[in-house]
């Protein structure tokens, strides 16, 4: 009955139109006064939600994706990955892929990935010859890999939701092959498509200009340098590193490349900290709803339910990843990551399944839901970009839906993929 008022409260909130950060918080609230929990016990653990210094690394990262987008970043990878791939046939799709892999691994967001690559990639493949609903799935799907390679936010939000049982530079270094694995197998698909389909193949580009465009991009991509070189060699922390990497990106983009106009800045930074206090008004309600099901012992009682159920740790993850990838359907990723990650990850470990192999599979299916409806939020970005219906770009995406299926699949059976790397480091 305990876990039907706090659940049931919640969804009755969202239902009636709630914002999901205060539909958590009130459900909380009412969950507490069921189990007759004293009311100042959620409020301080909403407070200490957002009382942790590795939190500063979310609006650090925010900052720096924000004014790469806006400082004409987006424009450079692309022709950065152009000279790579944009001479193959289909090589648009596979520059667009690779262009979202340079620029995810310095904004961290799936969202700020499809609306700075799509604005730039769309409009060049639809003039090449490639139709616009593909363009759009494509942008889409090569976006996913933001929610998995570093600087990712959620995984900064998956690590706080453990309780710090997982490491924010280890998480960040599992997550390398597993987002190169996706783009590598969306680059495949589309090279299948290319040749079915008779896309056209691009010009070769000169090695002096090449040699150009390579110095024009370098000062962008040696952000990663920055966020990736720093947490590896132990020189930064994690949010030390976003420190550094924000100002990095400031002095590239208002004093190197000088896209972005400095009368602009303070809308930027605007739309900066609206963004950062939702998620931090999230991190915090999120936290007293996670103490609210502890007091109610949910955690154990679905680990419980689960072990009960089968004792093959195979078929466990495979209804773990159903129940994922239908709830991500259904509400945007962090809340989900908040809210679930203390009611699965028990599941997880009783099973022997590493914390940080968990991680990903978490964050690849949650990534997912990021493009499926009714609730894909990357998915509602691309069709906006693209001008196209959602219904059209999700026909166009019917197969990629399928090819990230497959990732999924990989990632969770075989732990390699994701653990191997962060080993070879010593980060775990």
């Amino acid at each position: 009955m305990d876990a039907l008022i706090l659940i049931g409260s919640l969804l009755v909130l969202l239902m009636v139109g709630f914002p999901v950060a205060f539909a958590v918080g009130l459900s909380a609230f009412i969950g507490a006064w069921w189990i007759d929990l004293p009311l100042e016990a959620v409020v301080i653990q909403v407070t200490n939600g957002i009382n942790k210094f590795s939190l500063l690394t979310i609006p650090f990262f925010i900052l720096a994706g924000a004014i790469m987008a806006e400082g004409g970043i987006a424009r450079r990878l692309v022709n950065f990955a152009y000279i790579f791939v944009g001479f193959i046939r289909g090589g648009l799709s596979l520059v667009n892929i690779v262009a979202s892999t340079f620029f995810g691994a310095i904004s961290g967001s799936s969202v700020a990935d499809t609306a700075s690559i799509g604005s730039v990639m769309i409009p060049q493949m639809e003039e090449k010859g490639y139709p616009r609903d593909f363009a759009a799935a494509v942008t889409a799907s090569g976006s996913v890999q933001a929610v998995l390679t570093p600087p990712s936010h959620n995984s900064v939000i998956y690590s706080l939701a453990t309780g710090g049982m997982v490491t924010i530079s280890s998480l960040f270094v599992a997550g390398i092959f597993p987002g190169l694995l996706l783009a590598a197998c969306l680059m495949v698909m589309c090279l299948g498509f290319a040749r079915k389909r008779g896309y056209p193949k691009g010009e070769r580009i000169p090695f002096r200009l090449a040699l150009k465009i390579f110095f024009d991009a370098f000062w962008g991509l040696f952000t990663v340098v920055i966020i990736m070189g720093g947490i590896l060699s132990g020189i930064f922390t994690a949010s030390e590193s976003a420190a550094i990497a924000c100002l990095w990106a400031f002095f590239v983009t208002m004093f190197i490349y000088r896209d972005f106009r400095w009368r602009q800045l303070h809308i930027l930074l605007f739309r900066t900290i609206k963004t950062v206090t939702i998620v931090m008004v999230l991190i915090a309600f999120a936290t007293g709803f996670g103490a609210v099901m502890t007091f109610m012992q949910l955690p154990t009682l679905i680990t419980e339910a689960f072990t009960s159920f089968s004792d093959n740790k195979y078929v466990i993850l495979m209804c773990i990843n159903i129940l994922l990838l239908v709830v991500g359907t259904l509400m945007d990723m962090a809340p989900l990551i908040l809210i679930l990650t203390p009611v699965l990850l028990p599941v997880a470990t009783a099973l022997g399944i590493d914390p940080v192999h968990f991680g990903m599979i978490m964050l690849t299916n949650l990534g997912i839901g990021l493009i499926t409806p009714p609730v894909g939020t990357v998915l509602f970005v691309a069709s906006a970009v693209s001008k196209q219906k959602i219904e059209q770009v999700v026909s166009e995406m019917l197969p990629f839906y399928g090819m990230l299926f497959l990732v999924l699949m990989l990632i969770t059976y075989v732990p390699a993929i994701s653990l191997w790397l962060p080993h070879l480091m010593g980060v775990m």
